[in-house]
């Protein structure tokens, strides 16, 4: 989706906040329920799906890649920023937490993510990555999937992290940046009060996952489009992931991948 290149490109993350993320929601919110970029290896992942979930395959291989890197069997997790729930749906179903909490600062896509996603120790909040409405210890791992890029200050949300994780708990997080923002990004990262204990550079995985999601992509954006619009949709829709590709492909922008641990 050309989301995710167009807030890496700008720092107006308030407008996006604001208006892009709502505006997503009031057009796409019933069958989007994934809001990032996709994911796929070489050879193919071929996770297990169920029919539901296949047609997000890429999206779903993201967080599953992501989330993979600890055990959430019994833990209580915790997702800032959860778009339209379809990770926390997917996680809660596949990797068996005890209980996931959702929270999102966009309090349309969280009433979507109550109306479309009845799981079992599921459950959905509005609030703010940055000051996160819970109490100090209160999770044994945390999710951040490719939405840090929007908040205005990536220390304050690392601190928030190490807060509400309890002793040896897991942060689990992904995410992309332009070339101008390496700096800025990688210091951050070595000033979090956690431990890094594992680190990728996933482009070429994503840039893999975004060209097969392309009709996916297609599709979506032209769902609700008149036909004689459609081709035009569909290729400025193909137009765009290559762009973001060609980014990733070059070094213009990296997507990593991180596992840290609070001590």
């Amino acid at each position: 989706m050309s989301l995710t290149s167009r807030v890496v490109a700008t720092p107006a993350w308030k407008v996006f906040a604001k208006y892009y993320y709502p505006f997503i929601t009031r057009h796409g919110a019933d069958d989007v329920v994934f809001l990032n970029l996709g994911y796929e290896e070489d050879p193919p992942m071929a996770v297990p799906l169920v029919a539901s979930d296949e047609p997000d395959r890429y999206c779903i291989q993201l967080y599953h890649r992501t989330a993979s890197q600890t055990d959430l069997t019994g833990k209580q997790a915790l997702e800032i920023s959860c778009g339209h729930g379809g990770g926390a749906s997917y996680l809660m179903r596949t990797m068996r937490p005890a209980s996931y909490t959702g929270l999102d600062l966009n309090p349309a896509g969280i009433e979507v993510c109550r109306r479309t996603h009845n799981v079992p120790g599921l459950e959905f909040v509005c609030g703010d990555a940055q000051n996160l409405p819970f109490d100090d210890q209160s999770f044994d791992a945390v999710v951040n999937i490719e939405a840090s890029h929007c908040y205005p200050s990536l220390p304050r949300f690392f601190a928030e992290v190490a807060r509400v994780l309890r002793p040896a708990g897991c942060l689990l997080y992904a995410d992309v940046r332009r070339y101008d923002r390496f700096a800025q990004w990688e210091a951050a990262l070595a000033d979090a009060p956690m431990r890094m204990v594992s680190k990728q550079v996933i482009s070429e995985q994503v840039v893999r996952g975004l060209e097969k999601n392309v009709p996916r992509s297609q599709q979506m954006f032209t769902r609700r489009t008149p036909p004689l619009l459609r081709g035009l949709v569909r290729g400025a829709v193909a137009a765009s992931q290559a762009k973001i590709c060609r980014g990733l492909q070059s070094g213009e922008t990296s997507y990593r991948m991180y596992c840290f641990v609070k001590d």
